[in-house]
């Protein structure tokens, strides 16, 4: 949600804002900005698009060595010129971008317009600068402890980069609640809201912890917390693979990103798994190998496709921890006073690794004893750096915004995890250990095999030109990938979707059925396969239009749909892995014919870093 970029150093800072904003279109945003200090202060903003703001100054090219840039998704106020980001002080002699929302915002607008302040936006975030310049000039002191006595003021979460023409050689960062990692260069140092844009840049990258506010000059970095204590910076390495953030002749990132699958499934075993040995290692649970076997219940808590890999994760260590699982919407878990006892694990789930709503859940189970770990896929992220400890998916950069190759990732670290639980405490057989650890390793191979359905699905997806309600329907296993596979359908093509265990059909949604409803069920081979017959033909009946994604070899329910697509056989427990994969081509397609931007779906940012 939002992006941020900033330059200082000895290039053209321009260029480097551009392409920095292009590369943070993913996390969705409605406006963008740059400011660039020549030697005057200059804002060019726009409603829309990064292309229209490139279009704006391409006959005012600005020469600058220091510039911030934003990509705005509207909290407070419209998507506007005048709401877009950077915001100037009322004098006109510094400027804000800013991600995060200022709660107590209100407050400080009436009092600052009591003192005769004019505002030219709807936003909490020119608030926050016309603050600063108060208390600089109230307390007459520098930027910097402005700075430091306004954040001490604030109620909210932030990320906030300032630019003063009165200090044109400093840029002042801060953050708490939201992303913020600075790239350090020969003489120049950048500054993002994730480390897409700086990659191409350098490899030598800070993250920047809640509290802190960061001095940067070309050849200076200096961090400091809120009481003006100097924090050393921890210099990290950064693994970012290029490749990952360039379409390489797709037609889309979300593409791109399910082909990717049976690499980045293979990339999260690598190392962690070897059947034959039967050896299974997952170093950041070792430390926490008896508080896994004794946990008296595990709670999972995340958001949108991360919990449904949650309720995926419920299915799985139930069945191979005989633990019991609760699977809650971060968003609410914080809200509702949670009962948490010593003993208990908690396991947050998320892509990205700043999910606001989690982080907060997390610190909740955390002041109450609970042992909380982290799944995530962005190494160095909150998440990572506030569990006590957990794994990386190892799914690289994920630019579409509806997730598909992070959610795999997901799925196949739960499955280690609950492997490595189910073995540890002997609720597991050796036998049945063996098989599934030999299977999933084959697990790579048969997502490659899932999709060579392309073309099949493609063909059905030119079906859904009219479709305007469509109904996912899954038991067991594959419930979970019936709501995900709703999900997606209702992200990248506006079609109104919902995902249903197929026994409650009858108990609601079989007045929906009509021959303008297809149903996509996901009846592949397991105990309840029967059953899931059953209720196909009871579809049928109704003239409703069943697409059914069936295991390789099927030849019974062939006969009965309108049409179906064969996924590879797999253990009950592994498919969630595999029959996802059809529901999201198919999501694509329908969301490509539809002529949607799949990449970037409206409303939608790939990481909520608010709440």
């Amino acid at each position: 949600m939002c992006g941020i970029v900033a330059y200082i150093g000895n290039k053209e800072a321009q260029p480097i804002l551009l392409k920095g904003l292009k590369r943070l279109e993913y996390r969705g945003y409605d406006s963008v900005g740059i400011g660039l200090l020549s030697p005057d202060l200059k804002i060019l903003k726009t409603k829309g698009k990064v292309e229209s703001l490139v279009k704006m100054i391409a006959d005012n090219q600005i020469t600058a060595k220091v510039g911030i840039g934003h990509t705005r998704w509207a909290t407070h106020g419209e998507p506007t010129d005048e709401n877009s980001h950077p915001h100037l002080s009322a004098n006109g002699r510094m400027a804000i971008v800013h991600n995060g929302i200022i709660e107590n915002y209100t407050i400080l607008k009436k009092d600052l317009i009591s003192k005769g302040y004019c505002f030219k936006s709807d936003t909490d975030s020119e608030v926050l600068i016309h603050f600063i310049e108060d208390i600089q000039s109230r307390e007459q002191c520098n930027l910097e402890q402005a700075l430091r006595l306004a954040l001490d003021r604030i109620v909210g979460a932030y990320v906030i980069v300032i630019l003063s023409q009165d200090e044109p050689e400093t840029l002042y960062a801060a953050r708490k609640g939201s992303p913020l990692v600075i790239g350090i260069g020969d003489g120049e140092h950048f500054l993002a809201s994730d480390a897409t844009p700086i990659a191409e840049h350098t490899d030598k990258v800070v993250y920047v912890n809640d509290y802190e506010i960061a001095i940067i000059k070309s050849n200076e970095l200096s961090l400091k917390n809120l009481n003006n204590e100097v924090k050393t910076p921890n210099i990290q390495k950064l693994d970012l693979d290029l490749a990952t953030i360039e379409k390489e002749g797709y037609a889309h990132f979300m593409l791109k990103e399910i082909h990717e699958q049976p690499k980045t499934i293979y990339d999260c075993l690598r190392g962690r798994l070897n059947a034959k040995s039967e050896s299974l290692i997952l170093g950041g649970l070792m430390q926490y190998t008896e508080e896994l076997k004794s946990a008296h219940r595990i709670i999972i808590i995340a958001c949108g496709t991360s919990w449904h890999a949650g309720l995926v994760a419920e299915y799985i260590i139930e069945d191979l921890c005989r633990i019991p699982v609760e699977v809650e919407y971060a968003s609410e878990f914080r809200y509702r006073n949670p009962i948490i006892n010593k003993g208990d694990v908690l396991i947050a789930i998320s892509q990205s690794g700043e999910t606001a709503d989690t982080l907060v859940a997390m610190e909740e189970a955390k002041s109450k004893g609970a042992i909380v770990l982290g799944v995530c896929n962005v190494v160095g992220s909150s998440i990572a750096r506030l569990s006590h400890d957990g794994a990386y998916t190892h799914a690289g950069t994920e630019i579409g915004v509806a997730s598909t190759k992070a959610f795999t990732a997901q799925l196949s670290v739960i499955m280690l995890i609950a492997l490595k639980i189910g073995r540890d405490k002997e609720a597991l057989s050796k036998k049945r250990y063996h098989n599934l650890l030999t299977e999933l390793e084959t697990i790579p191979q048969k997502v490659a095999k899932a999709l060579f359905q392309e073309e099949k699905i493609r063909g059905i997806a030119t079906q859904f030109e009219q479709v305007s309600n469509c109904l996912f329907l899954g038991r067991g296993f594959n419930f979970p990938i019936a709501l995900e596979g709703a999900l997606k359908l209702k992200e990248i093509s506006y079609i109104h979707a919902e995902g249903y265990p197929f026994a409650e059909m009858k108990h609601g949604p079989i007045a929906l059925i009509d021959e303008k409803l297809p149903c996509i069920v996901l009846a592949t081979k397991d105990k309840n396969y029967e059953k899931i017959i059953s209720g196909i033909q009871e579809i049928k009946a109704r003239q409703g239009k069943v697409i059914a994604i069936i295991t390789e070899g099927d030849n019974l329910i062939p006969s009965m749909v309108d049409e179906y697509i064969f996924v590879p056989e797999v253990s009950p427990v592994l498919m969630p892995l595999i029959s996802v994969i059809p529901l999201q081509l198919l999501s694509y397609y329908v969301g490509v014919f539809k002529g949607c931007n799949v990449d970037q779906p409206r409303n939608l940012a790939k990481s909520v870093t608010v709440e």
